[in-house]
């Protein structure tokens, strides 16, 4: 998994499936969207305006647990 944000879009994308081609988009939500594979998995979530939407989009505080 792999999580990026765009400073020039202000877009956080959280990457599930890294290679992975998308086939379709659709928005889950006020500047939310999911994109899927051609199988209907789901390979990214974009969040659009997200120094709108996240507290601090340019840090990442990742928790692993089993």
């Amino acid at each position: 998994m792999r999580v990026s944000y765009d400073r020039h879009t202000d877009t956080v994308v959280v990457e599930l499936r890294a290679g992975v081609a998308v086939a379709e988009s659709d928005e889950g939500g006020p500047g939310v969207v999911f994109d899927w594979d051609a199988e209907g998995n789901l390979v990214s979530i974009e969040i659009l305006d997200a120094s709108r939407r996240v507290s601090g989009p340019d840090v990442v505080d990742m928790v692993v647990t089993s």
